[in-house]
């Protein structure tokens, strides 16, 4: 679990020292992956920094009792004249605790995808490629939590889609607290949500609440713009009391049908740890099979029902 009490922080400049944060006091439940939302300026990756222990809070404290990776995607600290070889071989002797070394060099090299550049000098990288290595070197080692400030914009298409991939085949052994403009990415990898507002935060156990409460806001900002400049501005829909209905099942099927896919990913992982027979652990693949496929279904089914007839599908 991870506890933040009374924390307040503030950056002192010529404009002026406002609170970024203020007053923040969360709970965040072992296992529970959690999604950062709003908007920017908001705090977001401040927040993340001061979770991470990269910044410190002028006021209040951030309390862990877990193993947390560094911001995945961080590449500050590698060593220019080492190679990307030389700088993931470090890492992993430094961390130590039993871990083998030549299998860490060999998965960062596997899934950094920059080929014969992983034997040159940082120095000569790219920032996306430094992002690559040290993306692949967080994931080189079994934290409890991982943070993420925007990790899976890093790369083309197919690297996105592996790292999107690498988050998901975590869920269930670790949980995440991620920074992503992406929604869709949101809604795959986290069940709760914060959401950052005027230097408060405010807890969602739904990520889909939290963001359906940041597009509201936003919404109503813009009115509160058009009716400024004296343009009209269209008085707010009525709500049909069935689909309301409909959606609140919908919503609570969908949050079963998660729970249902992570359940089964723990249990598999555990059985697999504990020795069990193959039919068993069979039977329980083919049950998360099938849970994954209900999901898929639910979550459409859920997205339809929260897509005004009018308006066109979100881009994921």
């Amino acid at each position: 679990m991870i506890e933040i009490r009374n924390l307040y922080k503030r950056y002192h400049n010529h404009h002026g020292s406002d609170w970024v944060l203020k007053d923040i006091n969360l709970s965040i439940p072992k296992g529970v992956s959690v999604g950062l939302i709003g908007a920017n300026g908001a705090g977001k990756s401040t927040l993340l920094r001061l979770i991470a222990g990269m910044d410190v809070p002028e006021r209040g404290e951030v309390i862990k009792n877990c193993r947390m990776s560094w911001p995945i995607g961080l590449s500050s600290g590698m060593q220019g004249n080492m190679t990307g070889r030389q700088n993931v071989k470090f890492v992993a002797r430094v961390h130590g605790g039993g871990v083998d070394v030549q299998k860490v060099i060999d998965f960062v090299e596997d899934f950094a995808e920059i080929g014969d550049a992983f034997d040159e000098p940082v120095r000569t990288y790219s920032s996306g490629m430094k992002s690559r290595i040290s993306f692949g070197l967080s994931l080189a080692f079994d934290f409890e939590v991982y943070i993420s400030d925007e990790a899976t914009a890093v790369g083309d298409k197919s690297f996105k889609e592996k790292a999107s991939q690498a988050f998901k085949d975590r869920i269930g052994k670790s949980s995440l607290i991620m920074v992503s403009h992406s929604e869709g990415i949101l809604k795959d990898l986290c069940q709760s949500g914060v959401y950052l507002k005027d230097g408060r935060a405010t807890w969602y156990d739904n990520v889909n609440e939290a963001i359906a409460d940041y597009h509201r806001d936003v919404e109503a900002k813009k009115a509160a713009r058009r009716q400024a400049k004296g343009e009209p501005v269209a008085a707010p829909a009525s709500v049909d009391p069935e689909a309301l209905e409909a959606l609140k099942k919908a919503k609570a099927a969908l949050a079963t049908a998660k729970g249902d896919v992570n359940a089964l990913t723990r249990i598999i992982t555990q059985v697999e740890k504990s020795g069990w027979e193959s039919p068993e652990i069979d039977a329980l693949r083919k049950a998360q099979k099938e849970a994954r496929s209900r999901l898929r279904r639910r979550k459409s089914r859920f997205e339809a029902l929260s897509t005004p007839a009018d308006e066109p599908p979100k881009d994921k």
